[in-house]
């Protein structure tokens, strides 16, 4: 038996057995009449009596035990509640603990970045000044060395220019066929050297070449560009128009052709001829060099359209001894041109440059027709030559036709007579 319902098992026995007593005890002595109606009342208020002081036994005894249940659960709830208290206590003094060391070990870390980012920061300001320092030392060392070789180039144009005129009045002065074609021969070898002064004026921003006064004439342009290259013999010209190039372009226009033509020359076989011919169109002119040499591979011409394309890439694209483009696309965006390449119908490159119309106008100029005295000597091939300007723009009515030769797709042929600068 479970002790806690004892107390409740001895109750409900001695109260059963003393009210059994007192039923058996009252039913005898009742009268004889009154046993059986006795025996059932005290029988009823035995068996309550029973079931009262059991429950009664019964409830103070739960009311105990839940009395000790509520102690006992409260002493350990107290105990527990001191325990968590006394762990919280301790895990508190171990987070501060914790929080200063980490704090500490924060406060020295961010010391000692902070030091490292201005030790880092001296350094990166010292040497940023240092290289501000070669950087501005190394743009004026170039800027004095631009200036140099601008002032070296002019030099060289002026003394190509008085070498010209000098070679010029000695070829008016001397008939002899030997001592001709050796003048016609330094005169061609002094205009290849002024264009290359030309060319290094124009790539180091110097003012290049001559400033003509009045327009020339397109075949007077290209034949002074032929002047200016070493293959001019196999150069064919195909023109026919009247259009001139005015003066301030002139000697642009015509510095760039001689780089175009002098490519087409150089990247064609020793033998073979250069085609140039000249279109008039809408927007200008376009004048097209043409050789049979070797095709340009489509990188090639891309990159060769970027070279001489407008936007300006300083000297940095220069590579190697290959300027003549970069000196194209310098003279291009100075005078609004537009170079452009092409497969050419001959088998090797086309050239297309455009003059626009800014640059054009129609001239009615006279030429000085070729000296036909006297048959020109044997090396009279030389070089076409191109000094100061002698076509000028006609507003007279009554001024003369422009002279041609039938002869305007040769270049090679009769002497040409010069005027007082030497165009033909």
């Amino acid at each position: 038996m479970r002790p806690s319902t004892r107390p409740t098992a001895l109750a409900l026995a001695v109260t059963a057995a003393l009210t059994a007593a007192l039923s058996v005890w009252a039913t005898f002595a009742a009268p004889e009449s009154a046993r059986t109606a006795v025996a059932w009342g005290s029988g009823g208020a035995a068996v309550l009596l029973v079931a009262a002081v059991t429950t009664a036994v019964h409830a103070r005894a739960t009311v105990r035990r839940l009395r000790e249940t509520h102690a006992a659960e409260s002493a350990r709830f107290t105990a527990e509640v001191s325990r968590l208290v006394s762990a919280s206590a301790s895990e508190a003094q171990r987070f501060t603990a914790e929080s200063a060391r980490v704090k500490a070990t924060a406060a020295a870390e961010t010391a000692k970045a902070k030091e490292e980012a201005e030790t880092a920061a001296a350094r990166l300001t010292a040497e940023n000044a240092r290289l501000k320092a070669r950087a501005s030392r190394a743009e004026t060392e170039r800027s004095a060395a631009l200036t140099a070789c601008a002032n070296a180039a002019g030099r060289m144009q002026a003394l190509a220019t008085s070498m010209l005129a000098d070679l010029r009045e000695m070829e008016h002065r001397h008939t002899a066929e030997d001592v001709l074609t050796d003048l016609l021969h330094l005169d061609h070898r002094t205009a290849q050297a002024g264009r290359l002064a030309d060319s290094i004026a124009v790539l180091t921003g110097a003012r290049s070449g001559r400033r003509w006064a009045k327009p020339i004439v397109m075949e007077s342009v290209l034949r002074g560009a032929m002047g200016r290259i070493s293959g001019y013999q196999r150069v064919r010209l195909h023109s026919t128009s009247d259009v001139a190039v005015t003066g301030h372009a002139a000697e642009g226009v015509m510095h760039a052709l001689a780089e175009l033509l002098d490519n087409a020359a150089n990247f064609s076989p020793p033998t073979a001829e250069v085609h140039v011919y000249v279109e008039e169109v809408p927007a200008g002119i376009v004048v097209t060099v043409e050789d049979s040499g070797l095709v340009m591979s489509d990188v090639q011409l891309r990159r060769a359209e970027r070279a001489v394309a407008a936007d300006d890439t300083g000297l940095t694209g220069l590579t190697g001894t290959r300027l003549g483009l970069a000196v194209v696309g310098r003279l291009a965006r100075k005078h609004g041109l537009t170079v452009s390449f092409r497969p050419s119908a001959r088998g090797g490159t086309g050239a297309l440059m455009m003059l626009p119309q800014e640059i054009v106008t129609r001239a009615t100029a006279v030429r000085t027709a070729p000296d036909t005295s006297a048959p020109a000597p044997a090396s009279s091939a030389s070089a076409p030559t191109e000094p100061e300007p002698v076509h000028t723009l006609g507003t007279d009515p009554a001024a003369p036709e422009p002279m041609r030769s039938d002869s305007a797709s040769d270049t090679t042929g009769h002497l040409p007579k010069f005027g007082e600068s030497g165009l033909p």
